[in-house]
Order: structure tokens, then C-alpha cells, then sequence
């Protein structure tokens, strides 16, 4: 791997969540053990808080080494710039739920959200 994007990517690939691909593959930048970044995970999975699963994952990472209010400015990055690749942050919207024009895959979003908090962390 050379960097963890690509362990996202991968982690994905190999039938993990898009949330839990993405914390799992920034679990030290966390901070977090291999439980809790599975335990966040199952919470944020599938749309299940209506934003995408991986960009929440990502959030999560960004609270975690930054604290919470420190983390806001970095939240904001990371949602502007999804959203001008994806065009919603919407896990329905981003799936095509309703509409029928899928916006963006899973495992795209898990590459984009992955990427935006690699470049966050630098």
C-alpha cells in the first residue's frame, strides 16, 4: 500500500462497509482501537444518518485527532470538496435512491472521501 487511500480502497474491495473501510485504514491517525473504529462504524454504514457513510467515517477520524471544535473548519474542507466531486453528501442522493441517476458508488466515494481526509491530515 502506498498510502492509506489505497487501504481504503482495498479494504473495501475486500467486503468491508465504505465507513468501516475508511476508519480502519486511518485508525492510528484516530487514535481509536480496531473495536471502536468497528463499533463507529456499524453507526455510520449504508446511509444509516443520512450522510454518506465514508465521508462520516472520515469526520470522525478528523474529531478524534483534532478534538471537536478544532476538527469544524477541517469538516467544512472535507464536505465542500465532496460535494464538488459528488454533488450531494446524501448517501440516497448519491446512490441514485428515488432518482434512479447514481451520483456516485460506494466504493467511489469511499476513493474520494479517503483521498480529501489524506490530504486533511497532511
Amino acid at each position: 500500500m502506498n498510502n492509506k487511500s489505497d487501504l481504503a480502497i482495498e479494504n473495501h474491495k475486500n467486503g468491508q462497509s465504505c465507513s468501516s473501510a475508511v476508519l480502519n485504514a486511518f485508525i492510528d491517525d484516530a487514535g481509536i482501537t480496531i473495536d471502536e473504529a468497528w463499533e463507529a462504524a456499524m453507526r455510520y454504514a449504508g446511509g444509516k444518518m443520512g450522510k454518506c457513510g465514508a465521508v462520516l467515517a472520515a469526520e470522525h477520524v478528523l474529531k478524534k485527532k483534532f478534538g471537536e471544535e478544532e476538527a469544524l473548519k477541517k469538516i467544512s474542507e472535507l464536505e465542500m470538496r465532496f460535494t464538488q466531486m459528488n454533488s450531494s453528501l446524501m448517501c440516497h442522493e448519491l446512490k441514485g435512491i428515488g432518482t434512479g441517476k447514481v451520483l456516485r458508488t460506494c466504493r467511489g466515494c469511499v476513493t474520494d472521501a479517503a483521498v480529501i481526509l489524506e490530504d486533511l491530515l497532511r
